[in-house]
C-alpha cells in the first residue's frame, strides 16, 4: 500500500478527472479497502478540499466547488502551462491583474518540484504589444467579473459609455461575450435601444446597478464570436463578412514566397514563379499600398476600383519623385515681401 501521503494525492488527482466517482472504482484502481477510501476522503475535506458523496446504488464521491481555495495538483504539462500563460498575463495586463498574475507566478514558481523549476526557469516570455497611439485605460477585475458574470446569468445591463454621459441615458444591453483584441477588452452585446450589434471597449464601461431582467440569447451574426468581431474591426458593413475592399492580382513571385508574408490573403500558384493573391484591406489605396511592397510586376485582375487606387497612388508617387515646383521669380518677390 502507498504512503498515505502519496495515496492522498493519487485520490485527489483521480477526482479531478471526471464529475463523480463510484466508491468501489476508487478502491479499485488505487488497491485499497473501501474503508481507507473513506477515510482518505475525510482526509482531504481536513485539508479543505470540498468532496461531496453521491447517493446512489454504488455510491461514490464528486469534487465540488467550494468557498475557499485549497492546494492545487497540476500534472507536469498542466504546471508548465500555467507558467507560460501566467507570463504572459503578467506582461500584457498593465493593472491589478496582471500584477496579481506576477504574483501567483511566484507562488507556483516556488511550490514546483526542482525537475519543473529548472525547466521553466529557462522559459523567460516577453509579450510585446505593438505600440499604439492611445494606450488602453487600466481595468480593474471588478469591472470584468461583473459583465462575465451578466453574461454568464444572461442579464440585461446598464451603463454609462464615453467620458460626456451626464445628459445621455444609459445604454441598455444584451451582453453576449468578453473578448480581447489588440491589448483591449471588449464587450459584444446587442444595444436595446439601437436595435443592433455593437461593441464597447470595457475602460469606457461605467456599470449601474442592479443589473436588469433576464434575457434569452440572440444569434450572432456569422454564427460565433470570432468571425463577428473579425469582420467588426474590419470594417464590414454588416459586421461578418471580410474586408470592405477586396481585390485579385497576379505577381511574378512564387505562390511559396507570397504566402510567407500574407497573414489574410489566399494563395494560389497559377505557374512557374507566378501567384494569383486575393487580399482585403480598408480603402482601396491602402489594397493596392499592400500589393505593391511585394516589388514585383502586379497584374489586377479586378475590380476596377483596385486599377483605380494604382493609377492614382502612381500620380501621387511621380509627384514626390518629381519634388516641390520650383520657385519663379514672381514667386521670391512675394515671398521677400512676407
Amino acid at each position: 500500500m502507498p504512503k498515505t501521503s502519496a495515496r492522498l494525492l493519487a485520490l485527489l488527482s483521480l477526482l479531478q478527472t471526471r464529475r463523480d466517482w463510484p466508491g468501489a472504482l476508487l478502491a479499485e484502481r488505487l488497491d485499497i479497502s473501501l474503508r481507507t477510501v473513506r477515510r482518505d476522503v475525510d482526509r482531504l475535506r481536513e485539508l479543505g478540499y470540498p468532496i461531496a458523496a453521491v447517493k446512489g446504488p454504488d455510491g461514490g464521491y464528486r469534487l465540488s466547488a467550494g468557498s475557499e481555495l485549497p492546494p492545487l495538483l497540476f500534472d507536469d504539462e498542466q504546471a508548465v502551462a500555467l507558467t507560460v500563460a501566467l507570463q504572459i498575463a503578467a506582461t500584457t495586463l498593465g493593472d491589478r491583474t496582471g500584477e496579481a498574475a506576477a504574483r501567483a507566478l511566484t507562488t507556483v514558481r516556488q511550490v514546483m518540484p526542482s525537475r519543473l523549476r529548472h525547466r521553466v526557469k529557462a522559459l523567460q516570455i516577453t509579450a510585446v504589444d505593438r505600440p499604439v497611439t492611445r494606450p488602453a485605460a487600466p481595468i480593474g477585475t471588478g469591472v470584468l467579473l461583473a459583465i462575465s458574470s451578466a453574461v454568464h446569468a444572461r442579464e440585461i445591463l446598464r451603463f454609462d459609455y464615453g467620458p460626456e454621459t451626464a445628459e445621455q441615458p444609459p445604454r441598455r444591453v444584451e451582453p453576449h461575450h468578453v473578448v480581447t483584441w489588440d491589448g483591449r477588452w471588449y464587450l459584444v452585446a446587442w444595444d436595446l435601444d439601437r436595435s443592433d450589434w455593437r461593441t464597447f471597449r470595457v475602460d469606457g464601461i461605467s456599470l449601474r446597478t442592479p443589473n436588469g431582467p433576464r434575457f434569452t440569447p440572440r444569434q450572432l451574426p456569422g454564427g460565433d464570436v470570432g468571425t463577428f468581431v473579425t469582420g467588426r474591426f474590419r470594417g464590414a458593413a454588416d459586421g461578418v463578412t471580410g474586408w470592405p475592399c477586396q481585390g485579385t492580382v497576379i505577381l511574378d513571385l512564387p505562390a511559396a514566397t507570397v504566402a510567407r508574408y500574407t497573414r489574410e490573403g489566399i494563395v494560389e500558384e497559377v505557374g512557374p514563379g507566378r501567384c494569383r493573391l486575393t487580399l482585403g484591406s480598408w480603402s482601396w489605396p491602402s489594397l493596392a499600398a499592400a500589393l505593391a511592397r511585394f516589388d514585383t510586376e502586379i497584374e489586377v485582375v479586378g475590380p476596377a476600383e483596385l486599377t483605380d487606387a494604382f493609377d492614382h497612388l502612381a500620380r501621387r508617387f511621380a509627384r514626390t519623385a518629381a519634388g516641390p515646383p520650383p520657385v519663379g521669380p514672381v514667386d521670391q518677390v512675394r515671398a521677400r515681401s512676407r
